[in-house]
Order: structure tokens, then sequence, then C-alpha cells
């Protein structure tokens, strides 16, 4: 005899390993998206906003959780983060004249960074040690140890092969060629270590955290040092077969143009990065950097106005042949360049326009970057917490 629907009685069982499973959810979608409104977290994990509120609730009680007052579509809302002190860990960025270096927490708050400039030809083996040092130092500046650091997240700004580790390409940074990054790190922290390109984590960060939340598939412009894009793809950061996606700077626009790092003639890195419009300047200070190209273009001084604004001419027609093959929702430009805002930003978007294919009303909209300097750091940051396992705190309260 079939015994009703209405008189059957769920297995308490089923009902824990339900609850552990929902529990499970919510934290595998607060720490991958870095925080979430009890809203998008029932969104994100296709719970009920009761379920979620519950949850919430008692791995906030619990300390798993930590909650903070918000809005969502203009109503309060409580924000959901992972608790400050079930971890930290580190994110660490390597560009060709800088490095950046981050401690934070699970909720992705920076506790602890330091910055600071590289020589032209500083070494992978040096820099290494120096990153290694100033994460125990910044350790200590908090009063944490080591065994608290769950993992390291390393951003380059040159394609990695995700196969192997190493910079895909011998030449962009001499210095690192046929290093294993990630590996030579964890030997020098004892701490899982993960590596990516800068940005790939820069529109990680922007995804997560800046310009490009909410938007399902974007592009992300670094115009800085270097000329670099990551992809976002239904949501998801597009890294390639061997992980050297978005070497947007390495498309070449101009056949007989000047030499690039990459060993290539007339690369659009080598005809619209910082450098390239600086050097492209007759007669101007040998001492010039990208701030005071942008300060004197922003005091009205024309050969500086012209100079971004040919950079942003040529940029925004390579973005086009991009944005015709992947069709984005909304291009954002970040890196040193990009903080001549519209001086950078106008023309660029003038030049993407004219060269798609779509009508205007599908043209992607096209924004400033909001993480600025921070965004591949963040992204270091991000993948540190993606690549982390659970803290074992955590699991265990949350199946208690």
């Amino acid at each position: 005899m079939v015994t009703p629907v209405s008189d059957r009685r769920a297995n308490p069982g089923n009902q824990a390993s339900l609850r552990e499973a929902n529990r499970t959810r919510i934290l595998a979608a607060v720490k991958h998206h870095g925080g979430l409104t009890q809203v998008e977290l029932a969104g994100a994990t296709g719970l009920s906003p009761a379920t979620v509120s519950n949850i919430v609730k008692e791995l906030t009680a619990s300390g798993v959780l930590h909650t903070t007052p918000s809005t969502h579509s203009g109503r309060r809302a409580l924000r959901v983060t992972l608790a400050h002190g079930l971890g930290l860990v580190v994110g660490v960025h390597v560009a060709q004249r800088h490095m950046r270096v981050a401690l934070a927490d699970l909720a992705a708050t920076i506790v602890a960074e330091h910055h600071f400039p590289l020589a032209r030809d500083h070494r992978a083996d040096n820099e290494l040690d120096k990153a290694a040092m100033l994460v125990v130092d910044m350790l200590d500046s908090v009063d944490s140890k080591l065994e608290e650091v769950l993992g390291v997240g390393i951003g380059i700004s040159a394609p990695i092969d995700a196969r192997t580790g190493m910079i895909a390409r011998r030449g962009i940074m001499r210095g690192w060629d046929g290093v294993p990054i990630a590996e030579s790190m964890q030997g020098r922290l004892q701490r899982p270590a993960h590596v990516d390109n800068a940005s790939n984590l820069a529109a990680l960060a922007e995804f997560r955290f800046g310009a490009a939340r909410g938007k399902r598939d974007v592009l992300v412009i670094d115009v800085g040092e270097g000329i670099g894009a990551g992809l976002i793809v239904d949501g998801r950061v597009v890294r390639g077969h061997r992980g050297a996606a978005g070497e947007f700077g390495h498309l070449i626009v101009a056949a007989d143009g000047p030499l690039c790092r990459c060993g290539n003639r007339g690369c659009l890195e080598a005809v619209a990065s910082a450098p390239a419009v600086i050097d492209g300047l007759v007669d101007a200070p040998a001492t010039l950097k990208t701030t005071d190209l942008i300060v004197r273009a922003m005091a009205g001084e024309p050969r500086y106005i012209r100079a971004i604004a040919d950079a942003g001419r040529t940029i925004g027609r390579a973005a086009a042949g991009l944005c015709n093959v992947l069709d984005p929702e909304r291009v954002i430009v970040g890196g040193d360049l990009a903080r001549a805002g519209e001086l950078l930003l106008g023309p660029m978007r003038h030049a993407l326009e004219a060269a798609l294919l779509l009508d205007p009303d599908g043209t992607p909209d096209l924004v400033q970057a909001q993480l600025d300097q921070n965004a591949a750091v963040m992204g270091a940051v991000a993948l540190a917490i993606d690549t982390a396992p659970l803290p074992e705190q955590a699991s265990v309260m949350a199946i208690a």
C-alpha cells in the first residue's frame, strides 16, 4: 500500500544531511563572492530567503559568518561575509616596475599592505624573497602568525602558462623566465600559493568588488606600464587553453611600429601604453612620468592632451575587435593612464563605437575602473580566497 504524501514524514537523518548541504552551499557562495546580501545569497544558492536567513543567523551566532547593515535595490539589507577571525590570505602583484603585497581576511578586507618600486631588471629570486619577508613583517604588525595564512595569490604582469606556472613567453619579464612562481613562493612561506596573469586578476577584482559587479560579460582593460585585458564571460574569467587568454597588449596595430618587449614590432603596448606615449613626445623632459603627463594634460597643455587622446583612439579601435568577438555588456578601463579620465576614455569610446558591428543600442558602456591601482592585488586576494580550503573551524561549526 502506498503511503499518502500528506502522511509521509521526512527522515531526520535526511533532514540533517539537507541542512548540512545547505550550510555548505551558503558558505561556498559567500567564500566565492567575497560577500553578498541575504537576497543575493538566496539567488546565488537557489535556496529560499527564509532558509538563507535561518542559516545565516546560526552561522553568525557560531562565529563563522559576519553580517553588516547594507542596502539592496534601495531597501535595507544585511551583507554577509565570512567572519574576520577565520584566517588570512596574501595577495601579491608584480608589475614591470613595482610590487604590491596585501594581507587580507576571508572577507577580502585588507588589514596590511605594502607597495614599493622595482628596478628595471629585477629578478624573481630577489623579489620573491622580499615579498616573503614582507608577509612575515605584516603578520607581526597585526599580531598574527604564518600558520593563520590559508593561501597566497600572485598576479604577474605577463602571460602565465597554466600548466607550468611559469611566464608563457620568454623575454616579457626576463628576470622571471623559467621560474615556477607559485611553487617558489610556496617553498618560501610553506603556505599554498597560486599564480595568474595580473589582468585576469584585475578583471576578477572588478567583477567581485568594483565596476563589473552585477555584470556577466565584461572586458577589463589595463593601460599602464603595459596593456593587458581580462575577459569575463558568463560570470567567469576566461584564461584559455594554456592560461594566456587576454594578451590584448600584444595585438599588432602598426606593422612597422616600435619594437615591443615581446620581440614583435607594432604591438598595441608598444604604441599606446603610458611609457610609449611618453616616448612619443618630442622634447619632453627626461624625467617625465605618467603622473606628470596626466597633470599637464589636465592643466590644458595641448600636446599632452593630443598624446593621450591618440592613445585612447588606438586602444579603442583595438578593443572594438575584441568586442566584436565577445559582445561584452561593459568595457572597463583601469591602470595608471586611465587616471586621465575622459581625456583617455572619451577618444577611446568614440573609436570603439565607430568600429563596432552592432547598432548603437548594442554598444557596451565604457567606464573607468573603480579599484584603480589596487585591482590586481585585490584579484590576487580573491584568488587566494577561492583556492584556500574552508577553515576547519568553519567546517566543524557548519555541521554542528
